[in-house]
């Protein structure tokens, strides 16, 4: 009787560490949500920049057109 209470201990136990370990599988996983705010914040990015560079052209664009101007005062 002692012997099936060890063995069957054993085997709960070991099935606990396989469950908690992944069954040594290896590959990491992550949560969909997380993927979902990666694309969302890389997508805010992508817009946040690209409005930050046309207002940086037009600015320059400005400042040259201004620069062009002053040289024709000499």
């Amino acid at each position: 009787m002692k012997n099936i209470l060890k063995i069957s201990f054993l085997a709960l136990a070991f099935g606990l560490f396989v469950t908690a370990c992944g069954s040594g599988t290896g590959s990491e996983t992550t949560d969909s949500t997380a993927n979902a705010a990666t694309e969302s914040i890389d997508s805010t990015a992508a817009s946040a920049d690209s409005a930050v560079n046309a207002v940086a052209d037009s600015a320059k664009q400005a400042v040259d057109s201004v620069a062009a101007d002053t040289s024709k005062m000499k």
